[in-house]
């Protein structure tokens, strides 16, 4: 089964710089930065990378004891569901200010969760607030790392020493046991419907609501041969739009979800064909390299909006170019149409996603086509590719052994992708190449 993603949260008081670490940790400013104490009052997730290694990342509320204000109580359990999800938390208290009641409160909620934490000291952007540090030892028996979030300075440590107290799930290199199958998509089109369709089980709630399924449902069993393990998964919204409390949690469920799966059943509305948002989890899908299928839900309601298969499956592939020649389906979850010919797919697209292609036959492909149209030079320099191997399947992942690859441009990549995709298929299956350094 593939790793899933860790989960990182940050907690700490308001005010003490949780915003600013976030964004400077995702690489985006996604959460609101401002002098006002409690700005960030609901949690806010994303997919976050450092030095190679991917997590999810939460943003809390900042944690303050105010009796009777049901806001911040609310925000108080919303950390707590944070910290029950989390694999890591980074604690953040202000090496400015010193202690407070909130750091020792917020300290006091993080050890009784039992996570491997780190303590960072923020706003130590001077020599004296880095020794004022010291002073959080009455807080944790871990060593305060100082770090100034704002001016990026201390952020490697804190991160190096995250990374060695967070277990990280390893990933198989070969495909094996069960297929997993998440089923993705907006809130309301029809996915708990499909999910019990699929597994002849009416264990997921269904309901006109839209977001209903809060948390992700498996259900296993035997196809063809092959054991599918469908899982059923909270819808995603918008950013911005989601209701708060766990709702907006369930995002990371979801991503979570995808992570875990090998194949992504991308549910659409017919009624809705294609929005924004679904291109949006699609992009999620395309980020994981998780294989995918295309299905449009609700196509019972085909007439009524003059829709046509073909004019559809067009419009679908034309907002989804970044899944090349992905399987489009056409189901509808209420009388049961088009529904058995799913797990077929599914085993059809699996066998693409753990496809190992023989030495000889890579290499002759891969060869023939770079002679057919060599890497252009960047100036007197030209980048040159003098081996391929494929080091794992699950996703088909591709190493070119070359001089100079940094020269190897987007589109000359995405050329020999295509050259590989005309000769061995890959439907449906993200291809991942990596272009390494390496003397020939």
């Amino acid at each position: 089964m593939p790793s899933r993603l860790p989960i990182v949260a940050i907690v700490g008081r308001p005010n003490v710089g949780k915003s600013t670490l976030y964004n400077r940790l995702a690489g985006r400013r996604m959460a609101i930065v401002s002098d006002v104490p409690g700005t960030t009052r609901d949690r806010i997730s994303m997919d976050a990378e450092w030095n190679g290694k991917r997590f999810l990342l939460v943003d809390t509320g900042g944690i303050e004891d105010r009796p009777g204000d049901l806001l911040w109580e609310d925000v108080r359990a919303q950390t707590a569901q944070a910290l029950e999800d989390a694999d890591a938390v980074i604690l953040v208290v202000d090496a400015a200010e010193g202690i407070s009641p909130g750091d020792r409160e917020a300290a006091d909620l993080v050890r009784r969760s039992n996570k491997p934490y780190v303590l960072a000291a923020n706003k130590a952007d001077n020599l004296n607030r880095e020794v004022a540090a010291a002073e959080f030892y009455q807080l944790s028996s871990l060593d305060p790392v100082p770090i100034s979030a704002y001016h990026e300075r201390g952020i490697s440590d804190l991160m190096e020493k995250l990374f060695e107290v967070m277990p990280v799930e390893p990933a198989e290199d070969e495909a094996s046991g069960s297929i997993r199958i998440a089923i993705a998509g907006r809130p309301n089109v029809g996915k708990s419907a499909l999910f019990n369709a699929l597994t002849g089980e009416e264990r997921a709630i269904v309901s006109p609501i839209p977001g209903t399924t809060r948390d992700s449902i498996d259900s296993r069993f035997s196809y063809d041969g092959h054991d599918l393990t469908f899982l059923d998964t909270a819808g995603l919204r918008r950013r911005g739009k989601a209701e708060e409390g766990i709702e907006k949690y369930s995002v990371i469920r979801t991503i979570g979800a995808i992570e875990r799966s090998h194949i992504c059943l991308l549910l659409l509305d017919a009624t809705e064909l294609a929005t924004a948002q679904d291109t949006h989890i699609g992009g999620f899908i395309d980020e994981a390299y998780r294989a995918a299928i295309i299905v449009v839900n609700k196509w019972d309601l085909a007439k009524q909006h003059e829709l046509d298969r073909d004019s559809a499956t067009a419009t679908v592939r034309s907002r989804f170019k970044f899944f090349p020649d992905v399987p489009v389906m056409f189901t509808s979850a209420l009388t049961g149409a088009g529904i058995d010919r799913i797990p077929d797919v599914v085993v059809s697209v699996w066998e693409q996603f753990s496809r190992r292609l023989r030495r000889e036959e890579l290499s002759r492909t891969m060869f023939d086509a770079i002679g057919m149209n060599p890497p252009p030079s960047q100036g007197s320099t030209r980048p040159r590719i003098f081996r391929v191997q494929q080091t794992r399947t699950a996703p088909p992942t591709f190493e070119f052994s070359s001089r100079h690859p940094e020269l190897i441009h987007f589109s000359y990549r995405r050329y020999l992708e295509n050259r590989l995709r005309e000769a061995f298929g890959f439907k449906g299956s993200p291809v991942r190449m990596q272009f390494v350094s390496r003397d020939g």
